[in-house]
């Protein structure tokens, strides 16, 4: 999962800061739990380092340079920003970013108590981001396109976790996304990858979206899908009446999208329980919960 060749400690970061941004390097630091492409320190009470630690992490931290102004200016919440670029070098060969911090607790490790405001603020926000990605825009490999892409990765996790007693209605909803109509827009932009390390809480509401490093031109249903993943039960009626721009079948592959992704969570969390490297014991009720929410949450 990581690149251990390298070890991210503490002085590296103050070394690599005095060497190139030394009028940041007297700011406090302290590392913030949590990452998986990306280790990252809190540096002062406004900005945040990001160093790669996967083979892919140094793409994606391009891409959230060259993307994350063009988007964040039409955000209506915080969103981390670039303001500082981190060249490779003999301590540390790779490329890394400055950003701003985004204040907060990501939702694995809070909860969102005001469900309808919670509701409004995500509907309001991916409004504003599902706008028509440029012809330039990344395009995933992963994410972004229609369900039926994705059916080996369902299988996989779907045979991973899924207790026999909802295995059944689990197919179901993945089966009834596969067979609704593709994305008939134009690609817009995504987040890629809401879900609940990636939101931050305040306030027991949403405050703020991060990790924008699956960023990519697609289908609105993956983002859409945090209608359940990351909602608390009840809330996503709610959501796509604000959203307002979700038709049915937009709305058949989203809930697909969140059985996966729950699955995903579900699956990570187990990892994390084992002592597995890569795993977090936090993600696995939260996709539980998701995936409880995606079976009793069928839209009218």
């Amino acid at each position: 999962m990581t690149d251990s060749e390298i070890e991210i400690t503490a002085d590296l970061v103050h070394e690599l800061l005095q060497e190139q941004h030394p009028d940041l390097a007297g700011l406090a630091m302290r590392e913030v739990a949590g990452g998986w492409d990306n280790q990252q320190w809190r540096l002062g009470e406004e900005l945040a380092v990001r160093m790669p630690r996967t083979e892919h992490a140094p793409d994606l931290q391009r891409k959230e340079r060259r993307w994350l102004p063009v988007l964040a200016p039409r955000l209506p919440l915080p969103v981390p920003n670039p303001v500082r670029t981190g060249e490779p070098s003999a301590r540390f060969p790779k490329p890394w970013t400055v950003m701003t911090w985004v204040p907060g607790e990501p939702l694995d490790h809070a909860s969102i108590s005001r469900g309808d405001h919670a509701a409004d603020t995500l509907a309001g926000f991916l409004r504003a981001l599902h706008v028509e990605a440029p012809a330039e825009a990344p395009i995933s490999s992963d994410r972004g396109a229609h369900p039926s892409k994705y059916t080996e990765g369902f299988d996989h996790f779907f045979h991973a976790v899924v207790p026999d007693g909802i295995a059944d209605d689990v197919r179901d909803v993945w089966d009834d996304a596969v067979a609704a109509p593709e994305w008939k827009g134009p690609p817009v932009w995504v987040h890629g990858d809401l879900h609940p390390a990636n939101v931050i809480v305040s306030d027991g509401t949403l405050s703020g979206v991060i990790d924008f490093g699956d960023m990519c031109a697609g289908d609105p249903a993956w983002d859409l899908a945090a209608a359940w993943v990351i909602l608390p039960a009840g809330a996503a009626s709610r959501f796509f009446d604000v959203y307002a721009h979700a038709d049915e079948a937009t709305i058949r592959r989203a809930r697909g999208l969140a059985a996966l992704k729950s699955l995903i969570l579900m699956l990570i969390g187990q990892n994390g329980d084992r002592g597995i490297p890569g795993g977090k014991p936090t993600w696995g009720p939260a996709g539980r919960a998701a995936l409880d929410r995606v079976l009793r949450g069928a839209l009218p």
